[in-house]
């Protein structure tokens, strides 16, 4: 069952409220990012950095790292300036641009991250803490703090982020103190290390430092509580990019200024120690870690309460999309979100998880990447961002996303992978169904373009498969048909079930119901197949104009299956529609069901041979290809041929063996001497108890309705009997030969 949507545009305001006294670029994107780019790894890891690899590997790290960065924030540009961006933030984009799939694939990871991070900060201003009041404990100042900074997000948003103005003061200040420091020590100012010491190697202490930078979620995930989010999430972004560039550029050159490389990496608070006043490093570090869990437990009910009003979370999690309040404030979402954080506390060591948190974070950025790159390289009119970014640098942005994920934790990121496509799956299965639209139709038309234009009208024979269309009338009433069409495509070929409709006066709209009813019926039978209703006067007549007209390009079906006609009064139509197949060069295959026993058990298939030309090749293939396919896996396939006399039986019979062994099909010789016999008796009595015959038919001719009254005698009380005529200009032995050799290859 398909889960709907509520509907928009319309309808979402109603689900989602406007913020009309929002935040604005300042507070609401540019404070939370700079906040947590400037967090603990500036104040604890940033002398190892420049210990390890000097001046100039550090400026070269912060450079590549931020330009990383920078080339997200421009593809969150132009998705921000394109579309009205809602509550959910990076969640948001991703679900209108690739799905409501993906969309959640990368929303509950970014969730749990961001509601896991909460812990993560607060335990680390607990143990910075508990280091200068040893005499607390540790984790009742962690529950302490995650309760307080929970509270404060709770009142509102702007409440939080007036806070975060206090935190961004003490940062200030703790900058400033190490700008007006002094040396620790004489020191040389090294600029790619020391080679003598036994230093990290540049990639290690690149992932080390490349979290640090990854901070511009923050202001994406406030995107609902803004006025305008259009205009402040590219301008925050930007400027907060900008602003921890250049003072992560200015700070390692304060840093090998005032002490050597050992002295840097043996102390995680050297800046203490070369500040001028160096308790304002300690309210740097404690603003650095508040700020980044007030950032996190702002960020995470809000993509929490985005997912539930998507009906992306189980039904009995609806209520976690509420919202209270003229901001819409997830109080649901955030309590929820408490229980999470205290839980991590109490269980205490996240350095498990740490990096696989970093890589859903980097995931997300390589998504939103990835997202604007599609959306500029397919070019659709829906996308006029303001804010336009050529698809190349998004594609490099995310590239440079997954080398980095790789580099900081394989095993990690190839965890953050696996969770994803879990997700991903679960979602699929669930059939979620939006009202919006999205990319993928996009990128589907794009490859098919070009796989249409690069189809040779010339039928290749290595590559040969079919390509059904079968005239199934009511699909109900024929299923057969159909399903016989879909054990020889093996879910590979191009399936199309049609139907002629001949009533008067059906609308669009009617024909369009009929077709939906038989894409959803075949999907109920895990049929993968096109459907295509068309109307006529006369049946026989809008058979040979559908198979005349359908297709595209050099893509048309190259077998049409039909029905079997008994009917003496519509033959002479019936067998015109035929002569007009085989002159469109389709091959045809007639299905004359045993209407009790239908395939009966599906374990044994007889085929009538007359040659490896025209019709026997062709129905070889066929033999194979029903053979191996599920719902007739493991039948028996004869190869039958009737010889006149005992004389020839034995040379025949050596023939067909090496011919079948050769073919590698795993088809059975088996020659029958007439003596005598006519080849209906020989038909009948050979094939009474198998469950399908194949067998060859005569080309249209000037007798052929005579010829098809006759073979309509020959099949009374046989099973189920397909009639094979073979109409492409394609060697069918050349089809079988390229298999046998692409298998010896």
């Amino acid at each position: 069952m398909k889960i709907p949507f509520t509907k928009q545009p319309p309808e979402e305001k109603s689900v989602i409220p406007e913020v009309k006294d929002g935040l604005g670029t300042f507070g609401g994107v540019f404070t939370p990012s700079i906040l947590t780019i400037l967090g603990v790894i500036m104040y604890l890891r940033f002398g190892w950095v420049v210990g390890n690899v000097g001046l100039l590997g550090t400026l070269l790290i912060v450079t590549l790292s931020t330009a990383i960065t920078f080339l997200t924030a421009l593809s969150i540009a132009s998705i921000a300036t394109d579309q009205r961006v809602r509550g959910g933030g990076a969640y948001y984009m991703i679900s209108r641009s690739l799905g409501i799939e993906s969309g959640g694939a990368i929303g509950i990871p970014l969730y749990l991250a961001q509601a896991l991070s909460v812990a993560l900060y607060t335990v680390g201003f607990a143990e910075s803490v508990v280091e200068v009041f040893p005499e607390l404990n540790f984790k009742l100042v962690g529950f302490v703090t995650t309760i307080l900074v929970t509270m404060l997000a709770l009142l509102s948003a702007k409440t939080a982020i007036k806070a975060q103005y206090f935190i961004m003061f003490g940062i200030g200040l703790s900058l400033l103190s190490l700008l007006f420091g002094k040396p620790m020590e004489p020191t040389d100012i090294e600029l790619w290390g020391t080679s003598q010491r036994n230093s990290e190697p540049f990639w290690v202490v690149f992932a080390v430092f490349f979290p640090a930078v990854t901070g511009i979620m923050a202001g994406v995930n406030m995107s609902g509580d803004l006025r305008d989010p259009g205009r402040s999430i590219p301008l925050g972004t930007f400027a907060a990019v900008g602003a921890g560039y250049i003072i992560y550029m200015g700070l390692p050159i304060i840093l090998a200024m005032r002490a050597d490389s050992s002295t840097l990496i043996a102390d995680p608070l050297i800046m203490r120690k070369i500040s001028y006043w160096g308790d304002a490093i300690l309210i740097g570090v404690w603003g650095a870690t508040l700020s980044s869990a007030l950032g996190s437990i702002l960020g995470a009910p809000r993509v929490l309460q985005a997912l539930a009003r998507d009906r992306v979370l189980p039904k009995w999690m609806n209520a976690l999309g509420k919202g209270s309040g003229e901001d819409d404030t997830p109080r649901v979402g955030t309590i929820v979100t408490l229980g999470l954080a205290l839980a991590a506390v109490y269980f205490g060591n996240l350095n498990l998880i740490a990096p696989v948190l970093t890589m859903f974070f980097l995931t997300t950025y390589g998504v939103l990447n990835i997202t604007a790159g599609i959306e500029r390289l397919l070019g659709s009119p829906s996308f006029r961002p303001k804010f336009k970014v050529h698809w190349f640098f998004s594609i490099v942005g995310a590239l440079g996303c997954i080398a980095v994920m790789f580099l900081i934790n394989t095993t990690a990121t190839i965890v953050a992978f696996v969770f994803v496509l879990i997700i991903y799956f679960w979602l699929e299965r669930r059939e979620l169904e939006s009202t919006w639209g999205d990319v993928r139709r996009g990128i589907w038309m794009a490859i098919t373009r070009a796989g249409l234009l690069r189809i040779r009208m010339e039928e290749d024979s290595k590559t040969w498969r079919p390509n059904p269309l079968v005239l199934s009338g009511a699909p109900t009433k024929r299923w057969h048909l159909i399903d016989l069409a879909s054990s020889i495509t093996h879910n590979r070929g191009l399936l199309t079930v049609s139907t002629v409709l001949t009533k008067n006066r059906i609308s669009n709209e009617h024909q369009n119901d009929i077709e939906d009813n038989i894409r959803e019926f075949l999907a109920k039978r895990g049929v993968q197949g096109l459907v295509k209703v068309i109307t006529a006067d006369d049946p026989f007549e809008g058979g040979e104009r559908l198979v005349e007209a359908y297709g595209l390009g050099a893509l048309v079906p190259n077998t049409i299956i039909l029905g079997d006609s008994e009917n003496d009064d519509i033959r002479e139509d019936y067998c015109q529609m035929i002569s007009t197949f085989h002159r469109l060069q389709r091959n045809v295959l007639i299905v004359h069901d045993d209407k009790e026993k239908g395939f009966g058990k599906r374990k044994r298939i007889d085929i009538w041979w007359g040659g490896l030309k025209g019709n026997g090749g062709l129905m070889m293939i066929l033999g194979y290809l029903l053979q191996s396919s599920r719902s007739w896996y493991g039948a028996e396939v004869y190869l039958k041929m009737v010889v006149s006399s005992e004389k020839g039986a034995k040379d025949a019979q050596k023939n067909l063996e090496d011919l079948s062994k050769k073919l590698r099909t795993g088809a059975k010789a088996e020659v029958i001497v007439a003596n005598g016999r006519s080849f209906d008796e020989i038909l009948h009595e050979s094939s009474e108890e198998t469950d399908l015959i194949f067998m060859g038919m005569a080309e249209p001719g000037d007798n052929f309705l005579e010829y098809y009254g006759s073979v309509q005698e020959r099949l009374r009380e046989l099973p189920t009997t397909i009639l094979v005529l073979a109409a492409e200009e394609i060697s069918y032995g050349e089809v079988l030969y390229q298999q046998d050799e692409f298998q010896e290859n």
